[in-house]
């Protein structure tokens, strides 16, 4: 078995996680190759003195990898995404941080969900992504143009208002006079997207949202669609840019771009383990169905 390991950070609280994981795989003889920042931090903490193979960008992954690990929250795991990419190795999240709904392994049961992955006691969930283009103003956004939770338009150094010409499929939908726009999958229904109004998707459904940020028009509201829609954008405003958001990539956009938004081609797999459903996390994350007097 050969598994790639990540982290973007440092904290106090990943160190007994970082310890617990490559004593495990070192005791079942488990091949790691580590990310090479993420491993100068663990030498830097005497977490660890032999010698690892590392990686230092996606081209070093491919299909010979069994699995992807991120520790960290979910932040890290967004992250993870542009380095795993198209290669198709499954990701599991080892949660540091604090909400955790895409790094569902816990610290307190690190080795009974290693030891499932060691017997492959697991599922993955495919979760779809976003791609984008722009134009004419193509260069601004990059090689890395896709998103797995959500594509975001802003408004900038301003509080004024944009307003987000919308089509659908060449057909015009509204202009919406808001703060933004958030076009999201279903994983990251549960982010910024649920916060401004929007509705939970589970992953596995074939959808995504748009979800107004603030808008003029308080009938403006969320808008669930097919994931096959492709999504076309003409945002105009007082300032000269705007701003675009994948995940949490943010760039400056010239006024009066295009903005088109698709599905992308290939799908991030997430590991799915016993006892940790999507629909458990959201009970507890969510805390659905709490109530003091139960």
């Amino acid at each position: 078995m050969k598994v790639a390991i990540y982290g973007q950070y440092y904290q106090e609280s990943t160190r007994p996680i970082i310890r617990d994981i490559l004593s495990f795989f070192n005791e079942k003889k488990i091949e790691m190759i580590i990310e090479e920042s993420f491993l100068a931090k663990i030498y830097e903490k005497e977490l660890a003195s032999r010698p690892y193979t590392t990686f230092s960008s996606y081209k070093d992954l491919d299909s010979s990898f069994d699995l992807f690990i991120s520790i960290g929250g979910d932040g890290t795991i967004l992250r993870a995404a542009t380095l795993v990419r198209d290669s198709g190795i499954p990701v599991l999240g080892i949660n540091a941080g604090r909400l955790g709904f895409l790094a569902t392994v816990q610290k307190d049961n690190i080795h009974e969900f290693l030891q499932f992955i060691i017997e492959e006691k697991y599922t993955t969930s495919a979760r779809t992504l976003l791609s984008l283009k722009c134009e004419p103003d193509v260069e601004s956004i990059g090689e890395l143009n896709f998103a797995m939770n959500d594509v975001t338009v802003n408004r900038k150094d301003t509080t004024s208002m944009i307003t987000i010409e919308t089509f659908l499929n060449g057909e015009y939908l509204s202009s919406y006079w808001a703060d933004g726009l958030i076009m999201s999958t279903p994983t990251g229904s549960t982010g910024y997207s649920l916060s401004c109004g929007g509705p939970v998707l589970t992953p596995a459904v074939s959808s995504l949202v748009l979800t107004p940020i603030a808008p003029h028009n308080l009938t403006a509201r969320p808008l669930v669609i097919p994931d096959d829609t492709e999504i076309r954008l003409r945002v105009t405003g007082r300032e000269d840019q705007f701003l675009v958001s994948l995940d949490s990539r943010t760039f400056s956009v010239k006024n009066e771009s295009v903005l088109t938004i698709t599905k992308t081609p290939f799908k991030i797999n997430m590991v799915e383990i016993p006892e940790e459903s999507f629909l458990k996390r959201l009970r507890t994350k969510l805390l659905w169905g709490e109530d003091k007097r139960n």
